[in-house]
């Protein structure tokens, strides 16, 4: 685990859907869009992952790591992010909530071995 993660920045000739959902004739051509926009969420996700691990770095206490208020504030928003792109709340929230959940423990794990190092 490495706070100097090295994060590609969104660039211009980040791959676009060859076709939109909408035009999509074949299975391979909605495979294809799947595997693309999975490859997008990995990327996504690691940089999100990054930012967990600064917040372990940053809070003093352990106890700050697990937040009920800020979970709940996070699905809140998450949920009106949902109905305003169009995602089903009953995907956007249980996968959320999973991630939530993850990425605390990564942060308690992270959080542990950093401030070890530090102290």
């Amino acid at each position: 685990m490495s706070a100097e993660r090295k994060l590609r920045p969104a660039r211009e000739d980040d791959e676009v859907a060859k076709t939109p959902a909408q035009a999509c004739a074949a299975m391979e051509e909605v495979r294809a869009e799947i595997d693309r926009l999975d490859r997008r969420l990995v990327a996504l996700l690691a940089e999100r992952q990054s930012y967990i691990e600064a917040a372990a770095r940053i809070k003093p206490r352990a106890e700050e790591v697990r937040l009920e208020w800020r979970i709940e504030d996070v699905v809140a928003k998450v949920l009106a992010e949902a109905e305003r792109q169009g995602l089903s709340k009953r995907i956007a929230e249980p996968v959320w909530r999973t991630l939530i959940d993850r990425c605390i423990e990564h942060e308690q794990e992270f959080w542990r071995l950093f401030h070890i190092r530090n102290d």
